[in-house]
């Protein structure tokens, strides 16, 4: 028995750890692509171009809304807006406006809402929006979608390929409603991308010295 032991720590236990370490750096370096150029050339490709961009569509019905734009300030807006390229953008309907105007003063009472942009859409565009996403979920008829979505700087949807609550385990939107997928999901996934840009940056500035 002791000899198991000593060979147990010796090999296996170093492999095992090795196996987990090669998976958590796999994990963290890669986020997948899930579609490119989910902007659209007519809809403000400009507003996300250069960013990383948690994109929502809280729709018409302010009551329904309000606790998934609470819910994204609260869990992920607060922990980045501060870092660079970061926005969040919420696209609301056109005659939305004066209903959100309390909501909105109200996230400014306590959050710095400088990376924050609420944009007025007419239904069509913001459908055409929503499509450009290239998502396999729907609008509901309020034109509020459940789910936040990652678009980067180019212009890709970010998100999972291997999910464990998704039917073929890809995840193309984060559920505002679940605190729990916010923080557990999207900001896992937001601390990737984030990982690669820095990694990214490194090997530019390393490039550079050698020149």
């Amino acid at each position: 028995m002791k000899k198991f032991w000593v060979l147990f720590s010796l090999f296996i236990l170093p492999l095992v750890f090795y196996l987990f370490l090669s998976k958590g750096i796999y994990r963290y370096a890669n986020l997948p692509i899930l579609a490119e150029e989910v902007i659209a050339p007519d809809n403000n490709p400009a507003l996300f171009k250069g960013h990383f961009t948690v994109v929502c569509f809280p729709g018409d019905e302010v009551s329904k809304a309000k606790a998934s734009l609470f819910n994204l300030n609260q869990t992920i807006y607060k922990r980045y807006y501060q870092k660079p390229l970061f926005q969040m953008v919420a696209i609301l309907p056109e005659d939305s406006e004066a209903a959100y105007t309390p909501v909105i003063e109200e996230l400014a009472a306590f959050t710095d809402t400088k990376a924050w942009t609420f944009l007025y859409k007419k239904r069509e565009t913001i459908e055409a929006m929503f499509h450009d996403l290239k998502t396999p979920f729907s609008l509901q008829e309020s034109l509020f979608s459940e789910n936040a979505y990652i678009v980067d700087r180019e212009l890709r949807l970010r998100g999972r390929k291997d999910d464990e609550d998704s039917t073929d385990g890809k995840l193309y939107g984060y559920d505002t409603r679940s605190v729990s997928v916010l923080k557990h999901k999207m900001k896992d996934d937001l601390d990737i991308i984030y990982y690669q840009l820095k990694k990214s940056e490194e090997k530019k500035k390393r490039r550079q010295r050698k020149i």
